[in-house]
C-alpha cells in the first residue's frame, strides 16, 4: 500500500477515487511516562517515554488507515494527514486520514 501526503503520485495515474478513509486510536497516557516527564521537566530535554508512546499511537492509527483502504479495494492513499487531540487531559486521540484511490503506473 502506497501512502503519500501529496494529491498525486509521480509516475502513476489515479484510475479511481474510492473516497475518504481513516484510522483512529485513543489511548490513555502511560503513568510511567508521565512520572518520567515530570522529572524531565525540571532539567529539560526530550521526553523519550512520551515520544515513544506517541509514535506507537501514530503507527497504530496508520495501520488502521491502511486496513480501511484495503477493505475498500484501494492500493494507495493520497493526501494523508494526521490529526491529534487530547481528551479530558488524560487520553490521546490520533486520527490518520486521506483519500483511498486505485493507481497504476504510467
Amino acid at each position: 500500500m502506497l501512502i503519500v501526503t501529496t494529491n498525486d503520485v509521480a509516475g502513476f495515474r489515479i484510475t479511481k477515487v474510492i473516497g475518504e478513509v481513516n484510522g483512529l486510536t485513543v489511548r490513555t497516557r502511560n503513568v510511567g511516562a508521565q512520572i518520567g516527564a515530570s522529572f524531565k521537566a525540571l532539567v529539560g530535554g526530550e521526553l523519550a517515554g512520551m515520544t515513544r508512546q506517541l509514535q506507537e499511537t501514530r503507527d497504530e492509527a496508520l495501520d488502521r488507515l491502511i486496513e480501511a483502504a484495503q477493505a475498500k479495494g484501494a492500493n494507495a492513499v493520497i493526501g494523508m494527514r494526521y490529526d491529534s487531540n487530547e481528551l479530558y487531559g488524560t487520553y490521546q486521540e490520533i486520527l490518520a486520514y486521506g483519500t483511498a484511490v486505485i493507481i497504476e503506473e504510467l
